[in-house]
């Protein structure tokens, strides 16, 4: 999932300080297609809140009585965009995906966390590279906040991507690329993909399989290995085949960063069955650091650690409770805990002990974490 400087960082970790929470005005909320809305949120009075493009916000919200949390990718960029603007996708039967566009006004207060995650880069005026995209649906939106940066900050880089959609109306974004690919033409290359298009549809239809990409490759301009970098965030079943295609060409596994929004499900129940909590079946303790106070819970071996704490009261940073943005990230001073999804870390964080509560579950007796 995450990276930073688009390369696999495996320098030593250092604990970030305590999410901090804002409560943000909503600006203005825009349509961008049937099922997508924009909400651009208006910097706070105290000082604008700092971002890095392809960082996400965790919105929180009550919804149906309950207090709910998702992330969201930031579609803006810290250096062209004046507010903090995510997209929202409606989802079927999604809680929250549905409750936003229904119910979110212009004036509302949100409550929502410190920007998060690595799917990030460093700008530098004098880079000169290129940045191949592979999006599909909402995936654009971290796309989009790169895009709009590498575009403004550094005039010798250019972009590639190919974006897959359902059909000519699901297209997010649509008008903003298409002005952007003028703004900056011949530094911003757009490759619709749809699924079903329309008679006078002059792009690529079908789906994104190896025939297709292989074509689309023949495309994107050749700027040589070292000067390229591929990125994806989309469905699973189009990341797999675009891995598959990156592999066949031979690009190096440095070179490939992904963003996932969700578990994967592709050969999930083999994943889920390794994942399971070895060893004896019993509750064990644990000891949390947090904020100054330090809580001792028991934890069922069927339970997340995460999950107990919030039964317990004790509000622990969270957001997509699936091991994916790291919000729930803490170190584990001592003792052994298992993760169902490590794809959250990288090898340096779980070589240096930290660990995901959320999908956390102790095998020891003497689990001790720190968190911020």
């Amino acid at each position: 999932m995450a990276f930073g400087l688009f390369k696999k960082s495996e320098k030593k970790v250092e604990t970030p300080a305590g999410p901090h929470y804002h409560d943000l005005t909503v600006k203005e909320i825009i349509a961008e297609t049937k099922d997508a809305i924009s909400i651009a949120f208006q910097q706070p009075a105290t000082g604008n809140i700092a971002y890095k493009s392809g960082q996400f916000l965790t919105l929180i919200t009550t919804v149906q009585g309950k207090e709910v949390r998702r992330a969201y990718s930031l579609c803006s960029s810290p250096f062209v965009d004046t507010d903090l603007v995510v997209s929202v996708k409606r989802v079927d039967k999604g809680l929250v995906s549905n409750w936003l566009p229904d119910n979110l006004k212009v004036g509302d207060k949100m409550k929502v966390m410190d920007p998060m995650g690595q799917f990030t880069t460093e700008f530098k005026k004098e880079n000169k590279r290129h940045l191949v995209f592979f999006a599909g649906g909402s995936g654009i939106t971290p796309m989009m906040s790169i895009i709009k940066s590498l575009l403004n900050q550094e005039p010798d880089s250019i972009c590639s991507l190919i974006y897959c959609n359902r059909d000519i109306d699901s297209i997010i974004f649509k008008n903003h690329l298409d002005q952007l690919q003028t703004t900056y033409e011949g530094r911003l290359h757009v490759i619709h993909v749809l699924d079903n298009a329309p008679m006078n549809w002059q792009g690529y239809s079908g789906l994104l399989n190896k025939e297709m990409l292989t074509k689309l490759f023949e495309r994107i301009p050749a700027w040589g290995l070292e000067k390229t970098t591929y990125l994806m965030c989309g469905p699973e079943g189009m990341m797999k085949n675009v891995d598959n295609l990156l592999a066949e060409h031979k690009i190096p596994a440095d070179k490939i960063f992904k963003e996932s929004f969700v578990t994967g499900v592709i050969d999930k129940a083999k994943k889920e069955e390794s994942a399971k909590p070895a060893g004896e079946k019993k509750s064990r303790e644990v000891i949390i650091r947090y904020d100054g106070n330090e809580y001792k819970i028991m934890v069922d071996h069927n339970r997340t650690i995460l999950e107990t704490a919030l039964d317990k009261g004790i509000d622990l940073p969270y957001s997509c409770q699936s091991g994916l943005c790291t919000a729930c990230r803490g170190k584990a001073l001592s003792g052994q805990v298992k993760l169902d999804e490590e794809e959250g870390l990288s090898k340096s964080e779980r070589a240096e002990g930290y660990v995901l509560t959320c999908v956390g579950h102790p095998m020891t007796d003497d689990v001790v974490i720190e968190i911020g």
